[in-house]
């Protein structure tokens, strides 16, 4: 969503540069603004909105910004802003529904330094970080990883290690995670509520972790996307309810919706086997083989059993295409 309010760190909480053995200025200049308009046709407008604003970080020096998917996704227009002042006009280059990871490419200089990739460096919970948004030391916080587990979204998505940091703050889509050593160790992602088992629910920040993004770089910056065969896609909303996994929603002419699925469905099976989780549920079904494979589900409807086939789709199939510059 756009972000047209004024806001800032209280500083007792903000970065320190006597606490840091890097730049501390320096690594924060590297996280850019990104704001994005979408058309009002476009498959995600609905949920996502046509105007979204959060940050990017740059990765190579010839302009290359990493960010979080979601803000680039079916983007018309594009535009980057930096504390080197002004602001210039980025494309599309690529988006990976697995991981979340968006790449634009700036269209003007930038004048900022970039930032070096952690890939590799081992990161838990007890660490110390920072999280950083466009803005210098006023939008950035003195966090801590608080966990490191496996995250399922409703969205058809799975982290196998997600990274969870504290404080949490509602301004981190995009944002840079960086390292006590003052690297890149991943983007922000969603503000949402976790727990230990041992202790109440927390406000966390989700974080992609950077290392995901080496195998498939490449690949985003020839062809837009991996180059894998593509995961199938449903088209459903799905959450866990009291150790259920229910259908809480559906993309409009999305392969579930087609098929008959209806909000409130519990989904019981895929196949002959048994889901118990949300993150279980998303990887049985893309265990059934490439987009376009018929998923079976075993679904539960006012106490009625019924049999439900979807034709999986390519969901990138139902998305606006990045526009050439």
């Amino acid at each position: 969503m756009p972000r047209n309010i004024e806001w800032e760190i209280p500083g007792e909480i903000q970065p320190k540069p006597a606490d840091c053995s890097f730049d501390l200025d320096r690594a924060l200049a590297a996280v850019v603004g990104l704001q994005a308009t979408v058309p009002q046709d476009a498959f995600t407008a609905g949920t996502l909105g046509t105007e979204r604003a959060g940050s990017g970080v740059l990765i190579r020096r010839d302009g290359l910004v990493l960010t979080i998917g979601y803000l680039i996704t079916e983007a018309e227009t594009i535009w980057l802003t930096s504390a080197g002042g002004g602001a210039v006009p980025g494309h599309v280059l690529g988006y990976d529904q697995e991981t979340g990871f968006g790449l634009v490419q700036a269209l003007g200089r930038l004048n900022v330094p970039a930032l070096e990739l952690g890939a590799g460096r081992r990161v838990g919970a007890g660490d110390r970080a920072i999280m950083a948004a466009e803005g210098g030391r006023r939008h950035a916080i003195a966090a801590r990883v608080v966990a490191r587990q496996e995250f399922a979204g409703y969205w058809e998505y799975v982290l196998d290690r997600a990274i969870f940091t504290a404080p949490a703050h509602p301004f981190w889509g995009g944002a840079a995670l960086i390292a006590a050593d003052g690297s890149l160790i991943g983007i922000g992602s969603l503000q949402l509520q976790h727990s230990s088992g041992r202790e109440l629910r927390r406000d966390v920040n989700m974080v992609v972790p950077i290392d995901l993004l080496p195998p498939i770089l490449d690949d985003l910056m020839t062809y837009g996307r991996p180059n894998r065969p593509v995961r199938p896609w449903l088209g459903l909303y799905a959450a866990e309810v009291d150790d259920a996994i229910v259908v809480a929603g559906l993309a409009e002419q999305g392969p579930a919706s087609k098929a008959g699925l209806q909000p409130g469905d519990r989904i019981l099976a895929v196949r002959d086997d048994p889901v118990a989780s949300l993150a279980g549920f998303w990887r049985k079904v893309w265990a059934g083989g490439p987009a376009g494979s018929e998923v079976v589900l075993q679904v539960a409807r006012d106490n009625e059993a019924i049999l439900v086939r979807v034709l999986s789709a390519d969901r990138s199939r139902f998305l606006k295409a990045p526009k050439l510059h």
